[in-house]
């Protein structure tokens, strides 16, 4: 990529910028930041904000250049080598420092120690790493997974993994045998006897996941508008994490739309999403998070304008969502993930990203975004046409408020001359809140018919009655409570037996 591009991107996890030479803690903490991540580049002679090529003095290029080599030498450990070349646009110099990505992690400042010296890159930021992740690094560089480290509190003879046995067997066919935990790494034999991994507990049942993982669950929402300030429905999946992607999934479906459209001269029926892609994703979240960070959760969030997914752990060094086609694979947890696809719950290495990549080309008015958020990787599916429709739809909204105002009104006139149908209801509401059920029967009627289902909406429209439970509309415990309005109303009718009907009306 030539420069003039490269400066038209913005600073994040691979690329950071500088006008002149930071200062040497500065510079030292980046190097050590770029080596423990993904590797990444360093450009000295960038403005960042406005970004502008400034450049740097030719005649000290060779002293800079000199300079951050003693930095980095003097500062960091272990040893690491970048590439510094100098670059020339538009009559500017520029130096570049390129570090890759290091193989004896964790890097750290030599002065501060490993504790309180180790960096990793977070977004366009360089952050003090906890002793968490200082772990998954020195894991990293031994070539070993977190899902692959032995748990000793119980041995696997006194896990409850009955139904993890189960669902491998339904998936597969196999039947999960002392010999078969060992051959998938879930167990391991120590002083002849058999002790789960990680990743065992997590695909357990027993108390032991609750205590050591009491994160490993997925929350989902549906938050009403396109703003997390108000729920319509949300569930906390605590299953074993065989079971989560599918039931996160199926929460998915339930509160999006499915609609019908045209191909070629059949009609046939589409959900509004890309769902295989959704599902792909929320898989992706399930096994490629990093459970060893605790207090954080895979969340799946349904808003008005998008479905969102955020998993915890940044995304792995080598994946590049950018090139979404060119089948890439990089499993962060080397033991779950063999499991998950032999299961058959993720395809074949690499094409996961392909298979979102092909779907989304059947949905080009849906926008597939993704970015690091702190610690988490998440994935966005817009409406592109959201914006548009949601003010056609405030035009629409307008006009049928205005019929429903007339029709109430109308409603509201009828019920003046023979005050029956809605002052029953009223009445009744006056005294204690009622489910819609209660209300049948006090009616006498042996079902809950249309009209009464009619009067009550248009009681609830007319803001003469609510619910009890305004945000899930649907929940089993859900009454009617008469409003201020409503009390105001029947209070008219009342005085209306004694008054001008049609006065009361007209007023």
């Amino acid at each position: 990529m030539i420069l003039k591009d490269i400066i038209k991107q913005t600073e994040g996890r691979r690329l950071e910028f500088k006008e002149v030479l930071p200062k040497n803690a500065e510079l030292a903490n980046t190097i050590i930041a770029f080596a423990n991540d993904a590797g990444g580049e360093l450009y000295i002679g960038v403005r960042n904000s406005p970004r502008e090529i400034v450049g740097l003095p030719e005649e000290e290029l060779i002293k800079i250049e000199e300079k951050i080599s003693n930095i980095i030498s003097n500062r960091c450990y272990p040893a690491i080598l970048p590439d510094i070349t100098f670059l020339t646009e538009e009559d500017k110099h520029i130096i570049r420092v390129t570090v890759c990505r290091g193989s004896t992690p964790p890097y750290y400042s030599k002065e501060k120690g490993k504790l309180k010296g180790t960096y990793i890159r977070v977004g366009s930021s360089n952050r003090l790493a906890d002793a968490e992740i200082i772990s998954e690094l020195e894991r990293r560089k031994q070539n070993i997974s977190f899902d692959s480290e032995l748990v000793m509190q119980k041995s696997v003879g006194e896990l409850y993994i009955e139904s993890f046995k189960q669902v491998y067997h339904d998936k597969t066919g196999e039947m999960l045998n002392v010999q078969a935990l060992r051959k998938l790494e879930l167990t391991k034999t120590v002083s002849g006897m058999e002790y789960p991994t990680n990743a065992l507990i997590l695909f357990s049942d027993d108390t032991l996941r609750n205590t050591i993982f009491p994160f490993a669950k997925v929350e989902c929402a549906r938050f009403k508008g396109v703003t997390s300030e108000e729920f319509i429905d949300q569930k906390s999946i605590t299953s074993n994490i065989a079971l989560q992607a599918e039931e996160a999934y199926n929460f998915v479906l339930r509160h999006i739309n499915k609609g019908a459209v045209v191909k070629g001269v059949y009609t046939v029926s589409r959900w509004e999403y890309p769902v295989k892609a959704i599902r792909e994703a929320i898989r992706n979240a399930t096994v490629h998070r990093d459970y060893s960070l605790t207090g954080k959760d895979v969340k799946v969030a349904i808003y008005d304008d998008m479905v969102e997914i955020t998993s915890p752990g940044l995304l792995p060094p080598s994946i590049d969502y950018s090139a979404m086609e060119s089948r890439q694979s990089d499993a962060r947890n080397k033991v779950i993930a063999p499991v998950f696809k032999r299961m058959g719950i993720i395809d074949q290495w690499g094409n996961g990203l392909k298979l979102i990549a092909d779907e989304l080309k059947e949905y080009p008015q849906i926008e597939f975004r993704w970015k690091e958020v702190g610690l988490s990787f998440q994935v966005q599916f817009v409406k592109r046409d959201y914006v548009s429709r949601q003010e056609l739809g405030q035009e629409l909204g307008q006009e049928l408020e205005q019929e429903l105002e007339q029709e109430l009104e109308q409603e509201l006139e009828q019920e003046l001359k023979n005050p029956t149908r809605y002052s029953g209801i009223l009445e009744k509401l006056n005294i204690n809140p009622l489910a819609r059920k209660e209300i049948s029967e006090l009616f006498g009627e042996k079902q809950i018919s249309g009209s009464l289902n009619r009067t009550l909406k248009k009681l609830v429209e007319g803001g003469l009655i609510e619910h009890t439970i305004p945000n899930v509309k649907n929940h089993p415990d859900q009454k009617f409570k008469i409003t201020n309005q409503g009390c105001l109303f029947l209070k008219m009718l009342k005085e209306a037996s004694k008054t001008d009907f049609d006065t009361l009306v007209n007023n």
